[in-house]
């Protein structure tokens, strides 16, 4: 910490600026320390709170906007660009559309604090199509609340900021080794499950091409898209043919569909 605060005594907003709205476009560089650090600062009387958080919120809703006409303009691709890189990529798309259908601009106040939301809910936004007034809005404030929760920690902390880092050292060496061997323990648990989950969905998979020699041949399937909404909104084609539901439909809807040929489902 100490050597966050000695950073940005050095180079100031401009870093700090810089670093967040990288940060939020998706380089992989943690901007929670450095805005302790700020508060920090601030706290010490080295910065102003005020021009801090507009720079942090400006800095993070710039990144957003960039994501939001990306979504907008490029539809599901960036989403599953995005989720692809996750540790989930089979249920990001799910979880993260599902959620933001559920609580639409609200979620954008709180992305910011939930791990894989915050990435994926600007070009979300982009992709529903939300009015870029209404975006403005509920991102800024979400950035907002997001800049000054660790930016007030460190304000707070400010006076006791060399027994917190000096309390941190002394730990410091066997945290690390608990953390990391943490995430390396969870990575491979995922890698476990995500390959298990690869090899029972290879048995039941068919190619698009294989559906295609298929319909030609006038074989007797049926296809059942059950995209989400927002996948159908951003790509509104339907297979001619299609019975078209949303996946928690299916439970209701299950009787529309014929026991008597090979079903095809198609989804996100």
């Amino acid at each position: 910490m100490n050597e966050a605060v000695q950073f940005l005594a050095q180079l100031g907003y401009a870093v700090l600026f810089a670093w967040v709205l990288v940060e939020q476009l998706g380089l992989p560089i943690p901007s929670v320390p450095l805005l302790v650090a700020a508060g920090a600062q601030a706290g010490l009387g080295m910065m102003n709170l005020p021009l801090v958080l507009a720079l942090v919120t400006l800095a993070a809703l710039a990144a957003d906007l960039v994501w939001y006409w990306l979504g907008r303009y490029r539809g599901g691709r960036v989403l599953k660009l995005l989720c692809r890189i996750s540790l989930e990529p089979e249920s990001c798309v799910r979880r993260t559309e599902d959620l933001f259908a559920r609580h639409g601009s609200r979620s954008l106040l709180v992305a910011k604090f939930v791990p894989g939301l915050r990435t994926v809910a600007p070009p979300l936004a982009g992709i529903f199509r939300m009015p870029v007034a209404l975006f403005i809005l509920f991102d800024g404030l979400g950035a907002l609340f997001w800049a000054t929760s660790y930016a007030a920690l460190g304000y707070i902390l400010s006076a006791h900021l060399e027994q917190v880092a000096n309390y941190a050292l002394g730990w410091g060496r066997s945290l690390a080794i608990v953390l990391v061997g943490s995430l390396v323990a969870y990575i491979c648990w995922k890698y476990v499950q995500r390959q298990r989950f690869l090899h029972r969905l290879r048995i039941a998979r068919i190619t698009a091409q294989e559906l295609m020699e298929r319909l030609t041949a006038r074989d007797e399937v049926m296809i059942v898209d059950l995209r989400q909404p927002l996948d159908v909104e951003a790509l509104p084609y339907i297979i001619p043919g299609a019975l078209r539901m949303a996946p928690e439909e299916l439970e209701k809807r299950h009787q529309e569909i014929p026991r008597d040929r090979d079903i095809v489902l198609y989804c996100s």
